[in-house]
């Protein structure tokens, strides 16, 4: 869970946001074929470029595909509208055991502390043709 405090933040009512997404691995795949390193550098973070590669160096779209539903899964529950958000500003971090967190930087950063988020949690999972994600954003409460 990544944890977002200031020293002088309000103190807002606690309330939670759920984001979901499924992601095509297919279409991953296919958006790396087509546009190789100007895809990957465009959509993932160095981080998650190096996490995700096979044990020939080639990117793996499957994992890939996963981080790209977290993505999309952050933005909607930090209850993105009009705002433009860099891909790259909602990266993905595994731990030593293998556990997702999710990490924003800029302007997701920004939206996040904006919008009153305290925590974020996201659970990934890919089977057969799809991956998805779920993001769990708590809204004040905790500091």
């Amino acid at each position: 869970m990544t944890v977002f405090a200031a020293p002088n933040r309000p103190r807002l009512p606690a309330g939670f946001a759920v984001g979901l997404d499924l992601a095509s691995i297919e279409d991953v795949q296919r958006s790396i074929n087509a546009h190789a390193d100007r895809y990957l550098h465009r959509v993932y973070t160095r981080r998650e470029l190096d996490d995700c590669r096979n044990a020939d160096g080639t990117p793996n779209a499957r994992r890939l595909a996963a981080r790209f539903a977290a993505k999309e899964s952050t933005m909607k529950a930090l209850r993105v509208a009009d705002e433009a958000l860099p891909w790259r500003s909602i990266g993905v971090r595994s731990d030593g055991f293998g556990r997702p967190s999710i990490e924003l930087t800029g302007r997701a950063e920004e939206l996040a502390y904006r919008r009153g988020v305290s925590a974020l949690d996201v659970s990934l999972t890919h089977e057969g043709p799809f991956a998805a994600a779920v993001v769990v954003a708590q809204f004040g409460g905790a500091r």
